[in-house]
C-alpha cells in the first residue's frame, strides 16, 4: 500500500519562512516611508491652507504680508506641527515656513510665493531640511 503524504517538509517550511522574511524585509521599509510621506501631508495642507490667505493678502494690498496675523493664517498647531511663520521679504517674494516635529521628517517645509504679472501668486517649495523622499512630488 501507498503512504499518504500528511504534510510538509521541513525544508518546505523553511523554504516559506524565508521567502515571508525577504518580502517583510522589503515591505517593512517601504511602508514607513509610506507612512511618514503621510504624515508630511499635513505640513502640505497646513501651508496651503496659509497659501490662499497670503495671496488673497498681496491681491489687495500689493504686498506681501510681515507676519502670520497680517496675513490671517491660523496658528493651530498639531502633534506634527511646531510652528507656522509668515514672512513677507519684499513686494517680489513671501514665504511660508512650516516647521516640522516629526521624527524621521523633521525640518522645515518652505513654500515661496512669487508674484506674476497679473498680480496672482506663483507658490513654489524651493528649499526644505526635510529629506526629498518624504515631500510631495512638486517639491522634489
Amino acid at each position: 500500500m501507498k503512504k499518504i503524504q500528511q504534510g510538509f517538509t521541513l525544508i518546505e517550511l523553511m523554504i516559506v519562512v524565508a521567502i515571508i522574511g525577504i518580502l517583510a524585509a522589503i515591505a517593512i521599509p517601504a511602508y514607513s516611508d509610506y507612512t511618514e510621506r503621510a504624515k508630511v501631508s499635513e505640513l502640505v495642507t497646513l501651508g496651503s491652507a496659509c497659501k490662499a490667505s497670503v495671496s488673497e493678502y498681496y491681491q489687495a494690498q500689493g504686498i506681501f504680508p510681515t507676519d502670520n496675523n497680517a496675513a490671517g493664517c491660523n496658528s493651530a498647531l498639531t502633534a506634527k506641527v511646531q510652528s507656522i511663520t509668515v514672512s513677507g521679504i519684499s513686494n517680489t517674494s513671501g514665504t511660508i515656513t512650516v516647521l516640522s516635529n516629526l521624527t524621521k521628517a523633521s525640518g522645515n517645509y518652505v513654500l515661496v510665493g512669487t508674484p506674476t504679472a497679473n498680480d496672482s501668486v506663483e507658490w513654489d517649495c524651493k528649499t526644505s531640511s526635510i529629506a526629498k523622499k518624504y515631500l510631495p512630488a512638486n517639491c522634489r
